[in-house]
């Protein structure tokens, strides 16, 4: 059995806390010892929004270590950058190529940095896509996670079967198939 440290990054609203409970709830149906662990900015207010999952035969805390995540899912570039230094040498980055700026650049006091995924691709491993575009094509952005998710789901164990199944059995019934699709839309890349 594998140990995989996995992280969930974005802003509030974004869907972090969804994401990381179809990884635990898949994890935890394939036998292994799942530990959450959720740390939230403000995340009411499109604060940072963090997620560590980890699993394994036996795993004794929830907390990922600086350089010690396989995978980061960043749900906006910022993020990515902001939490890229937890990424182990041969870690994956999956990004959604999207950006969402924070209070301190809408209200002027700093600027969004520029060239955020080139820098992040000279140091990491670095998977990019605009999931919100994707999201907005199958007509509903909101599922942009799930194509992220679909994404970084091509750097795990799991087949897509103990996917979809996780995803029908956590998202809402009446949003099923759409969350499917757009699993399906990141998986295929």
């Amino acid at each position: 059995m594998m140990a995989a440290n996995i992280m969930i990054v974005g802003v509030g609203g974004q869907g972090t806390l969804l994401t990381s409970r179809i990884l635990g709830g898949l994890a935890i149906e394939a036998g292994y010892d799942v530990k959450l662990s959720e740390v939230h900015g403000m995340a009411q207010r499109g604060g940072s929004v963090v997620t560590f999952v980890r699993y394994g035969e036996e795993v004794a805390e929830p907390i990922v270590e600086e350089g010690q995540a396989d995978v980061i899912i960043a749900f906006e570039r910022m993020e990515a950058l902001r939490y890229s230094h937890f990424l182990k040498k041969d870690g994956a980055l999956i990004v959604n190529d999207w950006r969402i700026d924070p209070m301190p650049v809408l209200i002027g006091a700093e600027t969004y940095p520029e060239n955020i995924i080139e820098e992040l691709e000279k140091q990491h491993r670095v998977y990019r896509i605009n999931a919100t575009e994707e999201a907005k094509k199958l007509g509903n952005p909101k599922v942009f996670n799930l194509i992220v998710l679909g994404m970084a789901a091509r750097q795990m164990e799991f087949t897509k079967e103990q996917w979809y199944h996780i995803i029908e059995k956590t998202v809402p019934p009446k949003t099923v198939e759409l969350n499917k699709q757009a699993f399906e839309a990141g998986y295929g890349r």
